[in-house]
């Protein structure tokens, strides 16, 4: 290795990875469904929120749609 570089000369570029970060949001979710999630983290040793992008990403993969039907 050398003792010095100079950095001066290099050229940018763009991070390859940029578009794959992920965007922090803000949600609202059911104590019931943070439980669940973190009961499955406990079991499977991967982040809560972690398994909850796993699941919504499956969602969208698979272009599940949601049955919404109130009951009167």
């Amino acid at each position: 290795m050398k003792d010095e570089y100079d950095f001066s000369t290099m050229k940018s570029r763009k991070n390859p990875y940029a578009q794959k970060l992920k965007k922090p949001v803000t949600i609202r979710l059911g104590e019931d469904v943070i439980g669940y999630f973190k009961g499955m983290a406990e079991d499977t040793g991967v982040p809560y929120q972690s398994l909850i992008n796993l699941y919504l990403r499956d969602c969208a993969a698979q272009h599940k749609k949601i049955d919404i039907s109130w009951h009167k």
